[in-house]
């Protein structure tokens, strides 16, 4: 999930923004593909710049493998943002090649293959960090937050660099979560906010949305809802489509509050050692370097 840091950077939102690099580099660990690929998964279809894109039906099976061997129909309420059209038969298809722990395991696998790959083995601070993450990730509650609660029901791997990976898997599943209670509440469907979102991380509109597979006519009829709403006007915000937005990403800050008053001070030493990791990510290509924008180009 796109992550607007410099827009109202609460501490909720500055500590996803520095998680985000270092986690979500998942999809594009070309080491994570070889393993999907080895279970007969097709191979990543494309590269923005030197990152490799996720193959559709790989990433719909590996990240709700979280959750167990659930129906499609339950990867898709869980994910939200994407059109059910396309993730129930991917979903049905990856269940024909695979099961979930072992895709599970497969993801473990290459997410931290990339993270020792790019980072080294050696980071001082690696303990440290995972410490932190522990702690802020220890008084979440699971209720209503499907991913984050898979990720809960899962062993924490024994290495320092698996851990950190578990444990900011962990977090950054239930800000997604959060995300999706905050906007559902606030009476949105899942292609009016990818539109608001586009806006709110200064994207043209019908841009990003395209990469959660909802058709022309359903991305049209969308923003004329928008429109009708008086959020968007010319397609910007409006001042009234903007407030919503930002109260979205409030409410889901809001229900980061025990992990934030959880790292109390020591917030600021957690982001600060995210950031140099999340750049050399970036760098390496191991995460796209210009964020959902670059997802936006390959559309």
């Amino acid at each position: 999930m796109p992550v607007p840091a410099t827009r109202n950077a609460t501490p909720a939102r500055r500590l996803a923004a520095a998680l985000e690099p270092v986690v979500g580099q998942v999809y594009f660990s070309p080491e994570c593909h070889a393993g999907y690929q080895a279970l007969g998964f097709a191979r990543s279809p494309a590269r923005a710049g030197r990152t490799a894109l996720p193959d559709g039906p790989a990433y719909f099976t590996s990240r709700g493998s979280v959750m167990g061997q659930v129906a499609g129909h339950v990867v898709a309420a869980a994910f939200s943002v994407f059109d059910p059209a396309a993730v129930v038969p991917a979903v049905t298809y990856g269940w024909a090649l695979t099961d979930a722990p072992t895709i599970g395991a497969a993801r473990d696998r290459g997410a931290i293959a990339q993270l020792r790959r790019v980072l080294g083995d050696d980071l001082p601070d690696l303990g440290r960090v995972a410490d932190l993450l522990e702690r802020a990730a220890e008084p979440l509650r699971v209720e209503g937050r499907p991913l984050y609660a898979g990720l809960r029901s899962l062993d924490v791997p024994e290495d320092p660099m698996g851990r950190m990976w578990r444990l900011g898997d962990l977090l950054r599943e239930y800000r997604g979560d959060s995300h999706t209670i905050a906007w559902a509440s606030a009476g949105l469907d899942p292609v009016e906010i990818g539109l608001l979102t586009e806006l709110f991380i200064g994207l043209p509109l019908r841009s990003y949305i395209r990469t959660r597979a909802w058709p022309g006519e359903a991305v049209d009829a969308g923003l004329e809802r928008l429109r009708s709403r008086a959020l968007v006007e010319d397609d910007q915000f409006t001042e009234a489509g903007f407030e919503l937005r930002e109260a979205i990403e409030a409410a889901t800050d809001t229900q980061l509050d025990a992990a934030v008053a959880a790292l109390g001070e020591d917030l600021e030493e957690l982001v600060g050692a995210l950031g140099p990791w999340g750049a050399k990510l970036r760098q390496a290509g191991a995460y796209l370097g210009g964020g959902a924008a670059d997802l936006a180009r390959q559309r």
